[in-house]
């Protein structure tokens, strides 16, 4: 045929149709194809084809709404059928195309063939031979080879009983399509967030689509959760006027997922509109848009997005950084900070509310910190207006905000602290206010300590709420999805704000400003003898406000025996100036005892303590039964707390029930390092990981969390940890030690003997454990066998597989001597590293040791 072709153009080169090329983006039916061009800076051109003397039944279509005169039309028979065997032949891919005839409608048809040239498959013969189209005869012309061999592939066809030809008529190939819902929001309940096979039939924009969800047949309109792309509105007279990069947005979706075989996860139906992911082989679009700058994340849809929110917002920055698409102005909240004033470290001096904080910074400097994106406690509606004649106290008066500052008091004061700025709040005057005070700049910040978000850990209790933003407001937290779903656990479990509970009250009375009844309460004080208090502010060096919980009262303190300068305070005959070192020695009280407990927990010691608080403590031995799960090439092992087993043991057996009512889909997750996820083991079963390193999507570093062993495996043996099974719920369960008293042999061959027989002795055995002192990388700990209580460390040096590693604490010298007996033994019986008798130190370095 193709030869054939190729004479015919030879021939006649003037009437031959030119030979053009495309790629195919959607199929209209099985006759008919819309090809496009490729992108030069925008969507491409495209136009429709339809094959020349072929026709296939015609697909369903829906009423026109709001024409009553209109119904739906079903599938012809066998029409879906020829538009599924195109499309999966043709979508997306080069296809070369003729043009024979144009009608005044401006109607194409031709010829279509797979690839660059005509050597390719021809789309029409395919289907005719298949049965799926039957051949216009009235306008086939005899002379023409390539018309006359479509008749003979039609009789073959229906020699055969292929497709149109095959007995019965074909109804069974007719659909039931059903283009509503009746109850949206039951229907997606009903799936479980579970994968549904489904083709994307239309793309509306960048982030709504119009599926065809299989094997039922439903007609949906599935809008991604937790982004939003640029979009085309609607004009009063119709027309639509597109916002920027609303076009690129929709090819971008169109040009990967249109009539493509797509998962989609159902994932929540709010007023009607049903949110849900699309997942293809490829990867998933909602991150892509992500990404590439064509959508932003949306709070609202966010919270049901189950893949994972923190990728999301990942993606977002990745686009914001590069200044993408949407992004191309973007400028960061702290762009104009340095580095150094982005991140650091600061310590604790006081806790001024239940969103702020004053550190001290290296260089001395204290800073206010705002933590972001939260709202601490206040008074609402009628609360406001009660009690007016009262002074106001809002520590004391406002519900829940001596609980949040409280919170912080203890967690924070004193402590050292990471702080990462996210944004910087402008100053407001009153004008802008509407007449309320003004506020300050405003430094806020993600304070963590010991990896706890501070804020988050607020917000959990119910101790403040999370600020909601306009969408287009990028001055928020860095971790603000954590803030909403933890003020959504707060409002489930009706904690502190959220509670239904009467709120606390603390009726705390101020004698600090009235002589007559700090006089009435002073001998109260002088006959409790030492009471606890917390230095609530500092007016000088020796002039303190102290709260004293049992008591409830706040009173002023002044420090016996001493007298600070005074600094400059309001007088009767004007302004007093400050005493000098007045304001140094305000400061340095503040640094020693502002919002600390003074007296809490103190016991005065016998004069013969204090003199042996230098020396140093007995060695204690609280051995705890743990299981060995693995040895490393270095000599370190990991193992599990016996007494937590159970709790892994249900875990374990929760998730893969879990895991096996909902399968992950093979490719969906996007390995990053750091993550947690799940990992498919050589035995088949799924456990809990963490990725370390990700080479290529086909070398992916694991390191199994709950046991210690690590592996190189295929991104598509990963997928996301379920939430429930997080490590929140229960920590890792391997943690990794160290033998103490001994050192690991530099030589491969020593340290493989020492390895050996410690996996063999050891490895999946139950053990008794004791911490002696602390590494660089994990605790130093010796190991009992269970049943015999032998050292597993000792045995190893009396087998002169190890030598001692000589500790100078006291409390240690005498696990220490008996370790260096055992060395004396091996060296004796010259076994292993000692099979050439005593020698020196050189020697032990020849001998792959290090003193």
């Amino acid at each position: 045929m193709a030869s054939a072709v190729a004479a015919q153009v030879q021939s006649s080169p003037a009437s031959a149709p030119q030979l053009q090329r495309g790629i195919v983006k959607m199929v209209l039916s099985g006759c008919a194809v819309i090809v496009r061009g490729q992108p030069r800076g925008g969507p491409p051109p495209e136009r429709q084809i339809n094959l020349s003397n072929v026709r296939a039944g015609a697909l369903a279509r829906r009423a026109v709404q709001g024409q009553p005169d209109t119904k739906d039309t079903p599938d012809e028979p066998w029409a879906f059928q020829a538009r599924e065997f195109l499309r999966k032949k043709v979508i997306g891919k080069e296809v070369c195309f003729t043009v024979e005839n144009k009608t005044p409608q401006g109607r194409e048809y031709g010829m279509v063939y797979l690839g660059k040239d005509t050597s390719g498959e021809n789309i029409a013969e395919s289907l005719v031979t298949e049965g799926l189209a039957t051949v216009r005869r009235e306008g086939i012309r005899g002379n023409n080879p390539e018309q006359a061999r479509l008749c003979d592939l039609e009789d073959q066809a229906k020699a055969a009983k292929k497709g149109l030809w095959s007995e019965g008529g074909g109804a069974h190939t007719i659909r039931d399509l059903k283009y509503t819902i009746e109850n949206p929001r039951n229907f997606v309940d009903s799936l479980h967030q579970k994968p549904v096979n489904a083709i994307i039939e239309h793309v509306r924009d960048g982030c709504i689509v119009r599926a065809l969800l299989l094997p039922d047949y439903y007609l949906v309109t599935v809008m991604l959760s937790g982004v939003k792309c640029p979009t085309f509105k609607r004009e009063a007279d119709g027309s639509e006027t597109p916002e920027p990069f609303s076009a690129e947005a929709k090819f971008f979706t169109e040009s990967r997922l249109l009539q493509r075989d797509v998962q989609i996860i159902l994932e929540s139906c709010p007023n009607q509109v049903i949110l849900g992911t699309i997942l293809h082989p490829n990867g998933n679009i909602t991150e892509l848009l992500l990404k590439e700058g064509f959508a932003r994340c949306v709070d609202w849809s966010m919270a049901v997005y189950t893949q994972g929110a923190e990728k999301l917002r990942a993606a977002e920055r990745s686009a914001k950084e590069r200044k993408v698409r949407i992004w191309k102005d973007y400028v960061a909240p702290t762009a104009n900070l340095d580095q150094k004033d982005r991140q650091f470290v600061a310590k604790v001096m006081q806790v001024m509310n239940a969103d702020a904080i004053v550190v001290k910074l290296n260089s001395g400097e204290h800073k206010t910190i705002h933590l972001s994106s939260i709202r601490p406690p206040r008074l609402e509606g009628e609360e406001k207006n009660k009690d007016k004649d009262k002074r106001f106290r809002p520590l004391y008066d406002i519900p829940y905000m001596f609980e949040a500052r409280e919170f912080l008091r203890k967690k924070l004061i004193g402590k050292k602290v990471n702080v990462t700025v996210d944004y910087i709040r402008a100053a407001t005057s009153a004008m802008e206010t509407g007449g309320v005070p003004a506020f300050p700049e405003r430094t806020c910040a993600t304070v963590t300590i010991g990896g706890i978000n501070i804020a988050e850990a607020l917000i959990s209790k119910g101790l403040a709420t999370v600020i909601r933003y306009r969408q287009d407001d990028d001055q928020r937290s860095s971790h603000y999805d954590e803030l909403l779903a933890a003020e959504a656990r707060a409002i489930k479990n009706g904690k502190g704000l959220h509670s239904k509970k009467e709120v606390p009250i603390h009726r705390v009375a101020d004698i600090s400003g009235e002589t007559q009844k700090a006089k009435q309460f002073l001998p109260f004080l002088q006959r409790a003898g030492r009471s606890e208090a917390v230095v609530e502010y500092v007016f000088s060096g020796s002039r303190l406000k102290l709260y004293m919980p049992k008591e409830t009262c706040l009173i002023t303190f002044l420090l016996a025996g001493i007298e600070c300068p005074r600094g400059s305070r309001n007088m009767p005959g004007g302004m007093q100036v400050a005493e000098p070192y007045s304001e140094e020695a305000t400061f340095f009280t503040k640094e020693l005892v502002l919002q600390r407990e003074l007296w809490a927990n103190y016991e005065e010691k016998p004069k013969e303590e204090v003199a042996q608080l230098t020396e140093e403590k007995e060695r204690v031995a609280k051995y705890r039964a743990v299981y060995v799960t693995e040895i490393t090439d270095g000599l370190h092992f990991y193992a599990q707390d016996v007494e937590t087993g159970t709790k892994l043991e249900s875990l374990m057996e929760s998730m893969r029930g879990e895991i096996a009512a909902q399968p992950p889909v093979e490719g969906s997750f996007s390995p990053r390092r750091g993550d947690f996820c799940i990992a498919k083991f050589g035995d088949g079963e799924w456990y809990r990981a963490r990725i370390e390193k990700v080479e290529s999507p086909a070398k992916v570093h694991v390191y199994y969390i709950d046991y210690g062993n690590r592996e190189i495996l295929s991104s598509t043996r990963l997928a996301a940890l379920p939430p429930a099974f997080s490590t929140r719920t229960l920590p890792p369960q391997a943690t990794e030690y160290a033998f103490a008293f001994i050192q690991v042999p530099q030589d491969d061959d020593a340290r493989t003997d020492a390895v050996d027989s410690v996996v063999r002795d050891i490895q999946n055995t139950q053990c008794l454990l004791n911490v002696e002192y602390s590494g660089i990388v994990c605790p130093h700990v010796t190991l009992q066998f269970a049943d015999s209580k032998d050292d597993v460390g000792l045995g190893l040096v009396k087998e002169g597989l190890v030598m001692v590693d000589v500790r100078k604490e006291k409390h240690l010298q005498k696990m220490v001597t008996e370790y260096l007996n055992g060395q004396e033994s091996a060296k004796s019986a010259r076994l292993n590293i000692w099979r050439y008798g005593d020698f020196r130190d050189d020697d032990a370095v020849e001998f792959g040791y290090r003193r």
